[in-house]
Formats: C-alpha cells, structure tokens, sequence
C-alpha cells in the first residue's frame, strides 16, 4: 500500500472505497478498521478458484440469512443491505485474492464492480464501506508497507 494509504480515516465514508494491499498489510487494516468502529470480515481467498467458491465464502463471511440466492445479483443487493449485520461501518479484508484474479479474471472484475458499487452506496448513507483485496507484496515495487 502507497504511503497515502496509511494516512486513510477508516471511519470517513468519502474516503472510503475499494484498494488493493499488500498481503502484510491485512492485519494492521484490520486492527486499524476495529479500532475505528467498523465492523470487520475477513474472507480469505486462499485457494478461490471461481465464482461458486467465491460466493460461498462471501456468505459465510457475512452471515447472509438462509434463502438468499448466491449469484452476482444477490451479491450485490447484499453488500447494499447488511441490516442483519448493523453497524457503524464496514470493512471486508480479502487476503490472497490474486488466487481469484489469476484462476478467473471475470469473476475477480464482478467482484471489483459490485464491490466499488456497494461503496458508493453506502457513501450516499454516508456509512464508511472499504474492501481491502491483497495481492502479492511483490506486486507493490515502489509501496511502503502499513506496518
């Protein structure tokens, strides 16, 4: 993460929005997003290789209610809502997700869309919304770290 990353206000939602990290940098988010009064999911992606697995584990993370349908639609009307989980703010923290982006670029660009959509919505709400994506450090020559 660049060095303007570490000066982010978790708990502005203008602010708020979707960033790639580096793999490190995943815990000190999420003590950052804690101490900041957000509601925190992690939602490792380790070994994700497609759109099933994808949204399997953005349930579970979630706590969606049983009946929800598990397709991109619903994903997105998901990431909008949240009343089963109410809180200040949100973080969700997705370490390894260059696994998803490597394994099935589609799904990785549907997952960035409704993830950016879902911030701007909760920015109208003024509700601070970050999705955190972890790539490889490498991917980051120039980045100092959060830590």
């Amino acid at each position: 993460m660049s060095d303007a990353g570490s000066d982010l206000v978790l708990h502005d939602p203008q602010q708020a929005g979707v960033f790639f990290v580096g793999g490190d940098d995943i815990a000190t988010l999420e003590n950052a997003a804690r101490d900041a009064g957000l509601l925190v999911r992690r939602i490792d992606l380790h070994g994700c290789a497609g759109k099933d697995a994808l949204l399997e584990r953005l349930a579970d993370a979630l706590s969606t209610p049983e009946g929800q349908g598990r397709n991109w639609d619903a994903l997105s009307d998901q990431l909008r809502d949240l009343s089963w989980l109410p809180a200040r703010g949100y973080a969700l923290l997705l370490p390894h997700a260059a696994e998803l982006r490597d394994a099935e670029e589609a799904s990785f660009d549907t997952l960035l869309d409704i993830l950016d959509e879902a911030t701007v919505d909760w920015q109208e709400r003024d509700v601070p919304f970050w999705a955190f994506l972890a790539l490889p450090d490498d991917e980051f020559p120039d980045a100092a770290s959060l830590n």
